[in-house]
């Protein structure tokens, strides 16, 4: 009998907690999902629309009522056309593992190799496009390129991105340590408040971080500048250094354990 009072108290103080905790949980990640689209827009759209009903209400103004109910139904199915890009990235963002996964899960490209290559694109003003992939599958981006697994190495990224070859201009794709795919096509973003330096290869990788959890590295043919693009947004113009950075926390690499030479 004390076993099921204590276990009955035990559940009646847990309960209350993990109902909080779990509360806070699902709103952090809402809201993680929504800024980095134009929901955020919608949502004060939808306050703006719902304080006005409330003061209508409230003041019984029954004329603005008749109309705000005759406008409703159309405002729903306007909102769903409108936002009908955002709306899908919510849900593949939702239905993917992102969605329950507290951190990144580890990856395992050759990081060295990637940053002596980074190190030389820049120098040579060589525009490159590299993807890597997190918990959202790129199928549909990896079918638009040319097949490749095969190991990333220095010897084959400054062939893919030389001027000239064939590939050159598209993306590549890394899962774990194998370049995948090649010359794929990225989404271009549609965003109008992008900075006036961001040419093809900027849009392209922030649509495809507007879009997907993936990470982008870029690298300008203009200046050589190398940026990272993830969870909606571009860090432009980036040293060596906080490019390292920013790969190991955003793919989960290991900590550096020795400087690079």
């Amino acid at each position: 009998m004390d076993w099921l009072l204590s276990t009955w108290a035990f559940r009646e103080i847990v309960r209350p907690v993990g109902d909080v905790l779990l509360l806070a949980y699902l709103l952090y990640k809402s809201y993680r999902i929504l800024v980095q689209t134009r929901a955020v827009q919608l949502l004060k759209g939808t306050a703006v629309m719902v304080g006005i009903w409330a003061v209508a209400l409230f003041l019984r103004l029954n004329t603005l009522l008749w109309i705000l109910n005759l406008l409703v139904p159309g405002l729903v199915i306007a909102i769903a056309i409108v936002f009908q890009p955002e709306l899908r990235k919510i849900f593949t963002r939702i239905g993917s593992r992102e969605w329950l996964r507290v951190g990144s899960r580890p990856n395992a490209p050759h990081l060295e190799t990637l940053l002596a290559v980074l190190e030389q694109l820049s120098t040579r003003h060589m525009g490159a496009l590299i993807v890597f992939p997190r918990a959202v599958g790129l199928r549909n981006i990896i079918q638009t390129g040319t097949p490749v697994d095969a190991e990333l190495s220095t010897g084959l990224l400054l062939s893919i991105f030389h001027e000239g070859t064939p590939l050159h201009d598209g993306a590549i794709v890394v899962e774990g340590s194998r370049v995948v795919a090649a010359g794929c096509f990225l989404p271009l973003s549609e965003r109008e408040d992008v900075q006036s330096v961001f040419g093809t290869r900027h849009r392209a990788a922030l649509g495809l971080a507007e879009e997907t959890d993936a990470v982008v590295v870029v690298v300008s043919e203009e200046n050589g500048a190398v940026s990272l693009a993830h969870d909606g947004d571009v860090r432009y113009d980036l040293s060596l250094p906080q490019v390292e950075s920013g790969l190991r926390s955003l793919l989960g690499f290991a900590a550096k354990q020795e400087d690079r030479s």
